[in-house]
């Protein structure tokens, strides 16, 4: 897996939000971003992961120049290679957590049964079993949050891209959140990117790279 973004830029307007970031992730790191809020943490993950286009620049996915591809290309991307988690998880209230975990493996064309299978298998292992046929108002906020993870990984994505998953849990969910990214990437294999303002989750990242005024200015390797 590669992810490679060159001198991308991106503006609102007058506002400049990013100036020009390069940036490489190689096969299974952990790399977090951390930076002040405005900084562009957040625009960057969603050029990178496809759900915004830069002004300016490229970024290459597994040999794959995004500005190449149409959109169809990027959406069969997005539902099948690249696995989101977003500060909100963004459940839909009417599906108990085996349904919102199986939607993108429908979506993406995988029988009723085998999507199924696989979501409750993701769901156990991320500690849920007992919790199946719960809907979202009947699960607390991080047993909704590890929905939200395993509906990102439910297609077997080589990156997960994760925007402060951590930032609406308390400290005990957020610890466990934290452990099971780490185990995710251990046991799957699986790239992760993640924005986060945790300094825990920081230092535990394989590097760490600081985010100021629109671009990278600081990269700690561990």
């Amino acid at each position: 897996m590669s992810l490679i973004a060159r001198n991308i830029h991106k503006s609102f307007g007058k506002l400049h939000v990013l100036n020009g970031v390069n940036l490489e992730i190689g096969e299974a790191e952990l790399v977090a971003i951390i930076g002040p809020s405005g900084a562009g943490k957040s625009t960057l993950l969603q050029i990178l992961g496809s759900l915004s286009k830069p002004d300016q620049g490229e970024v290459i996915f597994q040999n794959r120049d995004f500005a190449k591809l149409s959109s169809n290309e990027l959406a069969q991307i997005r539902n099948k290679e690249i696995g989101y988690v977003f500060q909100f998880h963004h459940l839909l209230p009417e599906f108990s957590a085996l349904e919102n975990v199986s939607i993108p493996a429908l979506i993406g064309g995988t029988s009723k049964r085998q999507a199924y299978l696989k979501a409750e298998e993701l769901l156990t292992h991320l500690g849920l079993k007992d919790r199946l046929h719960h809907k979202p108002s009947e699960l607390s906020g991080g047993e909704q949050q590890r929905v939200a993870v395993a509906r990102a990984l439910v297609n077997q994505p080589s990156i997960l891209l994760a925007d402060e998953p951590s930032g609406n849990l308390d400290s005990v969910n957020r610890e466990e959140l934290h452990k099971i990214l780490l185990m995710l990437r251990k046991e799957l294999n699986i790239t992760i990117l993640v924005v986060t303002h945790e300094n825990n989750l920081a230092t535990l990242a394989d590097r760490t790279l600081l985010m100021q005024d629109g671009n990278i200015v600081e990269e700690v390797v561990r």
